[in-house]
């Protein structure tokens, strides 16, 4: 397996970069898929905002320094990424942040792809009623597995703050479930 120092090295170099990207895809492809779809919820709109994150990657990769994960620094990409795409589907459809979010949701029920149960569908709904940083550090928390250091890196947020807003995601998911 190439370490990570290597493929970025790779990545910057004309001659290795088609090879190297192609490994940088393969090897981070479903796990941003994944926390692109916690965020966006629809499979279709996931791989949209999938390309585009792996678009701005390769674009952008020169400018990578290294101070943090290069998968720290993708999911930076792939978060302001997925938030940008829920902004425009919002105001395409001239509707508020939290009428998407109650649609998407209810238009989830529906996807072929959610391969959730009832319970994993009233969790979808619970993360619905939270605000976006709430949402988005409790699923890198809970679904996962992110260390609080690494969501910082990708979130620009100090662990303190994380921590905090992860307790206050499960304290108003667990409200949220005790009430529904």
């Amino acid at each position: 397996m190439i370490t990570e120092e290597t493929l970025v090295e790779e990545l910057k170099h004309k001659e290795s970069q088609a090879k190297a990207f192609e490994v940088l895809v393969n090897t981070y492809k479903e796990r941003l898929y994944w926390h692109i779809r916690r965020i966006v919820l629809d499979h279709d709109d996931a791989d949209d905002v999938l390309q585009n994150t792996f678009i701005k990657v390769y674009r952008n990769i020169d400018g990578f320094k290294g101070d943090s994960k290069l998968y720290s620094w993708m999911y930076r990409i792939a978060t302001n990424e997925s938030l940008t795409f829920l902004k425009q589907k919002s105001k395409k459809a001239g509707i508020s942040d939290g009428e998407l979010k109650t649609a998407m949701v209810e238009k989830l029920e529906s996807d072929v792809y959610f391969e959730g149960d009832e319970i994993q569908l009233k969790l979808q709904k619970a993360l619905a009623t939270l605000p976006d940083k709430q949402k988005l550090v409790f699923n890198m928390k809970y679904y996962q597995d992110m260390k609080y250091e690494d969501i910082s890196v990708a979130l620009e947020t100090s662990v303190g703050a994380l921590k905090s807003s992860y307790h206050l995601a499960v304290k108003k998911i667990e409200t949220y479930l005790k009430s529904n």
